[in-house]
C-alpha cells in the first residue's frame, strides 16, 4: 500500500459526528474495512465493459454482504426499519390507490413494497438478487423481478407508479440513462416516477463519507439537480420536479433556485461544506426527491 493509500484509508476528523448523524455505530475498523470492500467492488463495475455488468451487479451485491456481515443493511434494528417504511409509505401515499400498479426499483427486501402492496392492485419489486427478501412471507399481489441493473422484464405502459429511494447512485454512470429509458417505457402515458436519490452537495453519502469529499464507494456517481434534470429530460419525460417536503407537506423548488444555490455552496472549501451537510434543513433541502411524469 502506498503512502497515498494509506492516506485515502484514514478516517476523517469529523468521522464520530458523521457516525451520529448517520446512526452508524460501527467500530472505525470495520468502517475501513467496508470502505476498502466497496473501493474494489466499485473498481470492478467502473472499469467493467456494459454486456459484463448486467452480471456483475448482482454478483457485486452478493460479495458485499458476504464481504460485510455488519452491513447497515443486514444490521439495521427492527424499530429503525420499520421508521424507514412508515416514512417512504407516507410520502407515496397521495400516489396510490386501489387501482395502482406499483413497481419499486432496487426493492431490497421488498418491506416497502410489501406494506404498498396491501394499499394497491399489484406490486413489483425489482432488484438484482431476491436473497433480502422473506418469499415466503409475500403478499398475493406481490412479485419479484429480476433484472441485470439497467433493463425491466415487465410490458411497455403497464405501470402507474414506480418509485427508488438510493439506486440511481448506485449504477454505473453509462448505464443511469439506460435506466430512466426503461422506467419510462414502462409507465403507462402520465405515469410517473418518484426517485430518490442524495445529493452530492452535501455527500459523499455512502461508506466514503468517513474517509474524503466525494464517493469513492459504491455510490457510483452521486447527482445535482442539473445532472438529473438532464438524464430525466434525455429519458424522455414530459416533466420534472424537485419536491422538499416540509412538515408533511411536498413544495416543488423551483430547479433555477436550487441549482443556483447548489453551485454557491460547492464553491465553499470542503470543510465548511460538510459542516453544512450535517444540518438537517440543509439535507432535506439539497436532498433530491424527484417527481418525473412519463
Amino acid at each position: 500500500m502506498t503512502a497515498r493509500q494509506d492516506q485515502q484509508f484514514s478516517p476523517l476528523p469529523d468521522v464520530g459526528r458523521w457516525q451520529r448523524l448517520i446512526g452508524d455505530a460501527r467500530p472505525v475498523e470495520r468502517l475501513q474495512a467496508a470502505y476498502q470492500v466497496e473501493r474494489g467492488l466499485r473498481d470492478r463495475l467502473m472499469a467493467a465493459p456494459r454486456e459484463a455488468r448486467g452480471q456483475l451487479y448482482t454478483a457485486v451485491y452478493k460479495m458485499l454482504f458476504a464481504s460485510l456481515p455488519d452491513h447497515p443493511q443486514l444490521s439495521r434494528p427492527p424499530a429503525d426499519k420499520a421508521r424507514r417504511v412508515a416514512s417512504q409509505l407516507a410520502f407515496l401515499a397521495p400516489y396510490l390507490d386501489g387501482q395502482t400498479t406499483y413497481l419499486e426499483v432496487g426493492c431490497g427486501d421488498a418491506t416497502l413494497t410489501f406494506a404498498v402492496a396491501a394499499k394497491i392492485a399489484a406490486a413489483y419489486g425489482l432488484d438484482v438478487t431476491p436473497e433480502l427478501i422473506d418469499t415466503a412471507g409475500a403478499p398475493g399481489n406481490f412479485r419479484f423481478v429480476p433484472t441485470d441493473g439497467t433493463t425491466i422484464p415487465l410490458p411497455d405502459s403497464s405501470i402507474d407508479l414506480a418509485y427508488s429511494n438510493q439506486l440511481l447512485e448506485h449504477l454505473h454512470p453509462d448505464d443511469a440513462a439506460t435506466h430512466l429509458r426503461e422506467v419510462r417505457r414502462v409507465l403507462r402515458p402520465g405515469g410517473r416516477y418518484l426517485c430518490r436519490t442524495p445529493s452530492r452537495v452535501t455527500g459523499p453519502h455512502d461508506v466514503s463519507c468517513y474517509f474524503a469529499d466525494e464517493a469513492h464507494g459504491l455510490h457510483l456517481r452521486e447527482y445535482d439537480s442539473a445532472s438529473i434534470r438532464t438524464l430525466f429530460r434525455d429519458a424522455g419525460f414530459t416533466a420534472t420536479k424537485f419536491l422538499l417536503v416540509v412538515r408533511g407537506r411536498r413544495i416543488a423548488v423551483p430547479y433555477f433556485f436550487l441549482s443556483g444555490i447548489e453551485r454557491t455552496v460547492m464553491q465553499l472549501p470542503s470543510p465548511v461544506r460538510r459542516r453544512l451537510a450535517r444540518n438537517g434543513l440543509v439535507r432535506r433541502l439539497f436532498g433530491l426527491d424527484v417527481l418525473a411524469v412519463g
